[in-house]
């Protein structure tokens, strides 16, 4: 019979391969080809349960990305690659956060404009951009615009961010499904929260009244507790004696003296008895000498300051409570633009035991700021003519005592935030904490400590959400007002619109009923021209997504999300909020897993922002150190875990790209027979290749991008590429042993095959690289992307090795080897005369089965082993080298 010849391994020609990989040239052909094959797109036609979907973060589209931006994004990219490698239809949008304060701040630098609601549009304006260059006290004066023409000059600003935007993710290699790209100001936005509003109006969950709310003086807009940062600042604590009405005094302590005008009562806690005699008295202020009720509440703390407190309207938080709770007249002073306002002492509301010289003190601070105020106050406490009770001596007592205290912030803003009256919508969040709470628990939060910090917020939840901004790029109310006889709204009787109207602009669209000439005149309408809060409507990103209400409508297909990954540091907004309107809308959880990124940290250990001034632009690591490389230091940070921003880690990132793709070249220009897998050594080795699929897909399953990671990039560089690779090199070229020949270039074909697969979620374009020289074709998948994510199933067939450890112990061996000629100075390849090694009995019968492939490796003439102690070690090599002929 003759005899069958055996099929001959086909190998790479490495003549047509660059020497080495190019980023530059490899990463924007890569990411064409993934464009033109449309691997990345969404297939509505497949069920439910074979889609994977991701709320992805729709990211501020106003100034530039970061590198914090890159980090995050990242980590939800692995997953995703990872879910789409499984078989898994990917729903993977886009979107823009291109409404808000951080848009409009932009657009009136650039064109040095501010916006009129009320001022007439003017479809020729043109307006030209400031040169950057220019200082702000060079300026003219704002250009003030219409609403409307605002609003499209942000179209032109946020355009272009966007472009920018999405330019950088492709560079940076984001697997998005560009197809389903939204702005969270379009038009099916736009409706979806406007809608939102009006099913919450309907279920009776949304109210507007006028209260006292956070306000920003600067944005000149309230802001939500959501949005409230704690800085710490410098400030002084000022001993200021008030009288009483029997000739008594006490004095209090008071951070802010400019607010003394709008004192309205004196607190104590019930239980300090130096202040007992006092309560149920009325109390006398200085500089104005207004009388105002003395009052316990367990509030009031008596180791504060002097134990007692003066009640502002509205100093913070807690002087809200006390003025609903005592019923406490209002007495405003700032206004809305941060001044302080015009008063008379003497009117309804602001009566005064002296109003001569309540007015005369008053008048010196009208229309000052309040650092002016302060100051002018203050000299004021110094005068003894100022004393509550005439006759006495000055208020103030002593020096102000400086301290550091924790100052709210609008988390966008920089100036402290007041409590200023003003008419809100607000939706009511208070009396549904404990459902909040309970849905927060349906959820897998990763790290599962975030959930705590989901439901810690929820139970200190102090306020309804105030939705309501003072803005003008944003999404507007559905709402209008019909006027009274004197043009004023009507608060209480709104006008909806219906939800076969939206989107629309109250201001510009006519009220039902109605016609345009009505606008603004008595008995007429007017619409609404505050806007939403932009978390109103980023909350709604998954029913952005799934076009609830809409053409299109997917809610039953995408909703709830399989996953929504986002920063720890917005679980407070984005992750609350999302889940607040998925409970009220659906009384559903809007997505089954929370994935939470950490911050980027400077080399100080701060966290990286534009605010703070201290970010590191991507595009120019991108160019350095290519995509792969940047997206592996973002896979190498742990779930949840703030990360140092360290160059050295693009370093280590882009020699892994390097010795990946020398390694595919090593690998695949091996030539041989082919065969089945047979020798110890090789066996032994896809054991272990199997135990790390097992361990990469476990913390993929959980998340834990990063793990997976860990692990591939360990075994890759200690068991295959350090140790393998060069124990079996010299089999995989041996004309002696054909089986044994065809045994290595298997398992290192299969090696490649599998640890390309497992790094492909984090280095996509070296792997798809490496793919392309014979995967593609071996496999029908001409990306790495779409090939079968490593299973348990591709190693069926292969039989176990004899010993378990049959691979750690060729290791140790030639690891033993390595150290001896490193001891001596030779390098691995230098040949040896002798080598022996020395272990215990069990050691050395486990490398009878591998002893030829670590003689092979150790380029040594011949192998002896000697059972005897190897010093706490598995082996101890001894080698002598050949002598070498000189030339």
């Amino acid at each position: 019979m003759a005899k069958t010849e055996r099929k001959w391994v086909k190998p790479v020609d490495l003549s047509v391969l660059p020497r080495r990989f190019e980023p530059e040239e490899a990463e924007p052909r890569w990411r064409a080809l993934w464009d033109e094959w449309g691997i990345h797109s969404y297939d509505p036609s497949r069920p439910r349960e074979e889609t994977f979907i991701v709320d992805t973060p729709p990211p501020t589209a106003s100034g530039s990305l970061h590198v914090g931006h890159v980090f995050s994004y990242t980590h939800q990219d692995l997953i995703v690659r990872y879910q789409r490698m499984k078989g898994r239809n990917i729903f993977y949008p886009m979107g823009w956060d291109d409404n808000g304060l951080p848009t409009e701040r932009r657009v009136q630098n650039v064109f040095n404009v501010r916006s009129d609601p009320f001022m007439a549009y003017d479809s020729g304006l043109k307006i030209e951009r400031v040169d950057p260059k220019t200082k702000p006290r060079d300026l003219p004066h704002p250009t003030v615009v219409s609403r409307r023409n605002f609003i499209e000059l942000c179209h032109i600003v946020t355009a272009e961010d966007e472009v920018a935007f999405k330019d950088l993710w492709k560079m940076l290699g984001l697997s998005v499904d560009w197809k389903e790209e939204y702005a969270t100001i379009d038009d099916r936005s736009r409706g979806i929260s406007q809608l939102s509003f009006l099913d919450l109006y309907e279920k009776g969950h949304i109210y507007q009244v006028d209260a006292p709310t956070m306000w920003d003086i600067d944005f000149a807009t309230a802001v939500a507790q959501a949005e409230v940062e704690d800085r710490e600042r410098d400030g002084a604590f000022h001993d200021i004696e008030f009288g009483t009405a029997n000739g008594e005094n006490f004095v209090i302590a008071t951070t802010r003296p400019e607010l003394l005008a709008a004192c309205v009562g004196i607190a104590a806690h019930p239980d300090d008895e130096r202040y007992k005699p006092l309560f149920g008295n009325m109390a006398i202020s200085p500089v104005y000498r207004v009388s105002v009720p003395i009052f316990p509440t367990e509030l009031a703390d008596p180791e504060k300051g002097t134990g007692v407190l003066m009640v502002c309207t509205f100093g913070d938080q807690t002087d809200v409570q006390w003025w609903r709770e005592q019923s406490l007249p209002l007495r405003q002073v700032l206004g809305r633009d941060g001044l302080i306002v015009d008063r008379h002492y003497g009117d309804e509301g602001w009566e005064s035991n002296d109003p001569k010289l309540a007015n005369a003190n008053y008048a010196e601070i009208i229309g000052k700021r309040i650092n002016q105020a302060r100051r002018i106050v203050v000299e004021q406490l110094q005068d003894s003519a100022n004393a509550a009770i005439a006759g006495g001596g000055a208020p103030l007592q002593g020096e102000p005592r400086r301290i550091k205290h924790a100052v709210r912030f609008f988390e966008k803003g920089d100036s402290p935030l007041e409590y200023l009256t003003s008419r809100q919508w607000f939706v009511r969040l208070m009396d549904k904490k404990d459902k909040l709470i309970e849905k927060g628990r349906q959820i897998k939060w990763h790290p599962a400590y975030m959930g705590k910090r989901y439901e810690d917020w929820t139970t200190n939840l102090g306020l309804d959400w105030a939705i309501s901004r003072q803005r003008h790029f944003g999404v507007q109310f559905p709402v209008w007002y019909r006027l009274d006889d004197q043009a004023n709204p009507i608060y209480s009787d709104p006008i909806l619109a219906t939800p076969e109207m939206l989107p629309l602009d109250p201001m510009s669209s006519v009220a039902p009923g109605f016609e345009e000439a009505q606008r603004g005149l008595p008995g007429g309408f007017a619409g609404e021209p505050d806007v939403f809060d932009t978390w109103f409507t980023s909350s709604l990103s998954p029913q952005i997504g799934a076009r609830w209400g809409q053409d299109g409508h997917k809610m039953d297909n995408l909703f709830p999300m399989d996953v929504r990954p986002q920063a720890h540091d917005i679980i407070r907004t984005w992750a609350f909020y999302t889940i607040a309107k998925s409970m009220l809308h659906h009384d559903e959880v809007p997505w089954h897993n929370v994935v939470l990124s950490g911050w980027i940290l400077d080399p100080d250990r701060k966290k990286m922002s534009k605010s703070r001034g201290n970010v590191v632009t991507p595009t120019g690591m991108l160019e350095e150190y290519g995509a792969d490389a940047i997206r592996y230091w973002a896979g190498s940070a742990r779930l949840g875990a703030d990360t140092a921003f360290d160059e050295q880690v693009f370093r280590v990132g882009k020699r892994l790209v390097t010795k990946i793709y020398n390694a595919g070249k090593f690998v695949l220009s091996q030539e041989g027979p082919e065969g089945d897998i047979t020798n110890e050594l090789d066996l032994a080795f896809i054991a272990e290749l199997k135990k790390l699929v097992e361990r990469a897909t476990a913390a993929f399953e959980e998340f834990e991008y990063s793990r997976a990671l860990e692990e591939t990039e360990s075994f890759f560089w200690s068991a295959f590429t350090d140790n393998y690779l060069e124990l079996v090199k010299k089999r995989t070229r041996t004309d002696e042993d054909p089986d044994g020949r065809a045994s290595a270039i298997a398992t290192l074909r299969t090696g490649l095959s599998v640890t390309m697969r497992l790094f492909a979620p984090f280095v996509p374009t070296i792997t798809d690289e490496v793919w392309s020289w014979n995967f593609a074709e071996q496999t029908g998948k001409q990306s790495i992307h779409i090939a079968d994510w490593p299973s348990a199933a591709e190693f069926e067939g292969i039989r176990n090795p004899i010993r378990d450890d049959s691979f750690a112990v060729a290791c140790d061996a030639i690891a033993a080897v390595r150290k001896a000629k490193t001891d001596m100075g030779l390098g691995m390849g230098r040949p040896l005369a002798v080598l022996s090694l020395v272990g215990n009995a069990d050691s050395l019968f486990v490398l009878s089965g591998v002893v030829n492939d670590v003689n092979d490796g150790a380029n040594a003439s011949g192998l002896d082993v000697i059972e005897g102690d190897a010093d706490g070690e598995r082996f101890v090599a001894t080698i002598e080298p050949q002598v070498q002929e000189e030339t």
